[in-house]
């Protein structure tokens, strides 16, 4: 019973992620919404029995990729600072 609440539950707090990441106009809180969209889809995986593929994810996905974002963004300058 519980179990399928989650697999019910666990999608569409993926693609609510997944819509925050493309619907914000902050870079450093969508590349933060790109992160937990990863980390919900390594819970995923691991719940469909796939724990080494939800590691991969976990680390590559959130960790990884979610540092070279920031690291990334904060090494641009922003169009506001200009006015």
């Amino acid at each position: 019973m519980i179990l399928d609440i989650i697999h019910i539950l666990l999608p569409l707090l993926i693609i609510g992620s997944s819509l925050f990441a493309v619907l914000l106009k902050d870079l450093i809180a969508a590349a933060i919404a790109v992160a937990a969209m990863s980390l919900l889809l390594s819970l995923e995986f691991f719940i469909l029995q796939a724990p080494d593929v939800a590691i991969a994810e976990a680390g590559i996905g959130a960790c990884l990729t979610t540092a070279i974002l920031v690291i990334a963004i904060k090494s641009t300058k922003r169009m506001e600072d200009e006015k």
